[in-house]
């Protein structure tokens, strides 16, 4: 069963307190090398038969209707996950 991922980030302009609180905790755990963390979002969804073009399109609507809030995120990337990422787990299976 093919999967499309969907990557969503806030706004480049705007401000992410939870990136912000990580990048302070890394810091104060001496990772001063890492600048800035920045947190968004990563959807699977698991989709019957091929993956064409016509799919993709729809999923790229889907992604900027309904997953992300256009107010305030951005949809950075939608694709087709290769179906090694997964392997053959049982449904609900967390890797």
């Amino acid at each position: 069963m093919p999967t499309i991922v969907v990557e969503v980030m806030p706004k480049a302009e705007l401000l992410d307190p939870a990136g912000k609180a990580v990048t302070g905790a890394l810091h104060r755990l001496g990772h001063s090398s890492i600048a800035e963390v920045r947190i968004g979002k990563r959807f699977e969804l698991r989709v019957d038969g091929e993956v064409d073009a016509e799919l993709l399109k729809q999923v790229e609507e889907v992604a900027a209707d309904m997953l992300a809030n256009g107010v305030i995120e951005d949809v950075i990337d939608v694709r087709v996950e290769p179906a090694s990422a997964h392997g053959a787990g049982a449904a609900g299976e967390t890797h």
